[in-house]
């Protein structure tokens, strides 16, 4: 089998790409993502402030995954809650 000569795409690609679209395509673009998954939606509540505590889903994951319901057969797992504090943390930087 051949290897394909496509490179993988980069952020630059990516961010080519969406600054030929207008404000209501980008709007649409960020419906979408929202819909797609309640990790989407966590981190635009999160980044744009909105809503009590804005961090409480990530804080809801780490403390799952580092101070598990032993009763309840729960595994610690500090990658899951490492991925947790990285989501938590990129909402701050972007």
């Amino acid at each position: 089998m051949r290897k394909s000569n496509k490179k993988k795409p980069t952020w630059t690609d990516l961010k080519s790409q969406l600054a030929d679209l207008d404000r209501p395509a980008l709007l649409g673009l960020i419906q979408d993502l929202y819909a797609a998954s309640k990790n989407n939606q966590a981190f635009l509540h999160a980044r744009f402030t909105l809503g009590e505590d804005v961090i409480e889903p990530y804080k809801a994951t780490i403390d799952r995954w580092v101070c598990p319901d032993v009763m309840r057969n729960m595994n610690i797992s500090v990658a899951k809650a490492t991925t947790g504090a990285g989501a938590l943390a990129m909402t701050w930087t972007i």
